[in-house]
């Protein structure tokens, strides 16, 4: 078995995913941004020693770009597969990572893979591939941001099994800052009460807040010799907003928990 990247299970989510696997389901996940979705989804990849094949969507993601599409190089026109279709013929876990943002033609594409047929029709190679037992479809979206523009159909979600995620508890994030950066179990303490309490901030108009992602960067930069204040206002303040009142407002908290000297 490959090395398992670490993740600290919060509330029964591998043994859900390692069933929804077994038993051939797709798998939705819902959660915000740096909440762990992704080292999840390559966790559990690693403990079923499956391969993993990561697609992260944007804005104009195609069909082709999932499914594939005919190219053509000296003289010759050859198909090339798609990360999708390449998934599929290795009976790879595949993850497609904040599924919304994809053009909204894009996601149909996944509808027979998603349901009791697992199968994925090429259309312009009329080869219809079908999914072998071992093959599972993982998307993920941030609710967050969901609106009547960027939300997934119902006719997409029903097909998948749901999982929510949240940020973990503090003991459990705790844990998994000092884990991935090394830091003291004090300084992993004091990163996650400053994201408790810029959590709990509502006058500020923040499109996200922090992250366990944005904890381990800060970490890995105090691990480094970083002082705390320094990376806390690197790593995390300026990664949450452009704005310099609001970026003000987010140093004073940071000193007001670890002091000028921090």
């Amino acid at each position: 078995m490959p090395n398992v990247p670490f993740y600290a299970e919060q509330a029964g989510e591998c043994r859900l995913f390692e069933h929804a696997w077994r038993k051939q389901l797709p798998l939705l996940i819902k959660g915000p941004t740096g909440c762990g979705k992704t080292r999840f989804v390559e966790h559990m990849a690693a403990r079923l020693n499956r391969p993993l094949v990561t697609v992260s969507c944007h804005d104009d993601l195609s069909a082709a770009d999932l499914v594939g599409r005919f190219l053509i190089g000296n003289g010759n026109t050859r198909w090339s597969d798609g990360p999708l279709a390449r998934a599929v013929r290795q009976g790879a876990i595949c993850y497609l990572d904040e599924v919304v943002e994809a053009r909204k033609d894009t996601t149909v594409v996944l509808h027979p893979l998603a349901d009791d047929r697992r199968i994925l029709p090429i259309e312009r190679t009329g080869e219809e591939l079908a999914a072998p037992a071992e093959f599972m479809l993982v998307i993920s979206y941030n609710p967050g941001y969901q609106n009547l523009l960027k939300g997934l159909k119902p006719s997409t979600r029903q097909r998948f099994v749901s999982l929510s995620m949240s940020y973990p508890t503090p003991q459990v994030e705790q844990s998994i800052v000092q884990t991935e950066t090394g830091i003291s179990e004090a300084q992993a303490r004091q990163l996650v009460q400053l994201a408790k309490t810029l959590r709990s901030l509502t006058e500020h108009d923040l499109e996200e807040t922090a992250s366990t992602r944005l904890l381990v960067s800060a970490g890995r930069l105090i691990a480094s010799g970083l002082p705390m204040q320094i990376a806390c206002q690197a790593a995390i303040i300026d990664a949450l907003t452009d704005d310099i009142g609001t970026a003000l407002a987010l140093s004073e908290v940071v000193r007001a928990l670890f002091g000028d000297a921090a």
